[in-house]
């Protein structure tokens, strides 16, 4: 066994200050991203349409249409997800200018 030297970093970590453009740059992406994962699953699901399944099989007809289901429902999760996250950071992104205005206001004391 060899003894592994750790060494300690003296430096402080960097504190990112979130920002509103930040948030809304974020959004922006994640929305793009939600688009995207839409037009994916609209592509994989007509494509399926299009193309049914020929075998006289039943074993084989159950697997393929599980198989179908699970590839649609994965990519429509995507959308979701990435849509929840697209209006969560809108939303952090009107809050933090809603919290900057208020702060530019009020009197400091």
């Amino acid at each position: 066994m060899s003894e592994e030297k750790i060494e300690k970093s003296s430096e402080t970590p960097v504190k990112e200050t979130l920002t509103p453009i930040k948030c809304l740059i974020g959004a922006f992406l994640a929305g793009a991203m939600a688009y995207g994962s839409y037009n994916l699953t609209s592509a994989i699901a007509t494509t399926f349409a299009n193309k049914p399944i020929h075998t006289t099989n039943q074993i084989v007809a159950n697997i393929s249409s599980v198989v179908r289901s699970l590839v649609v429902g994965v990519v429509s999760l995507g959308i979701w997800v990435f849509g929840i996250v697209a209006i969560g950071l809108l939303a952090l992104g009107v809050q933090l200018l809603i919290q900057s205005s208020s702060k530019k206001q009020s009197p400091d004391t």
